[in-house]
């Protein structure tokens, strides 16, 4: 699955969108019932830090998010239904 941005609504704390709640992916809404994971990484070469999520939906998906802290958006880089 190729990387695509999505939308989301994020509750934001003091720094900012800090953690995902609710997200569009190819038109559907999705609700974050579960994060299972967060880390924060740093590009080598551009220095951009991103978050990532390890969420899963409502939908029985999980998904991995990236917030990208220097373009300020979303992006849904993969999914895969739990227990494939």
């Amino acid at each position: 699955m190729p990387k695509e941005k999505v939308e989301v609504v994020a509750y934001s704390g003091y720094r900012g969108e800090e953690v995902p709640r609710i997200f569009k992916w190819q038109g559907i809404g999705v609700e974050v019932a579960k994060i299972w994971g967060r880390w924060i990484e740093e590009g080598v070469s551009d220095r951009v830090t991103r978050r990532r999520f390890g969420v899963i939906g409502t939908d029985g998906i999980a998904y991995f998010l990236i917030y990208d802290e220097q373009t300020h958006e979303w992006i849904c880089e993969s999914k895969k239904r739990i227990g494939d």
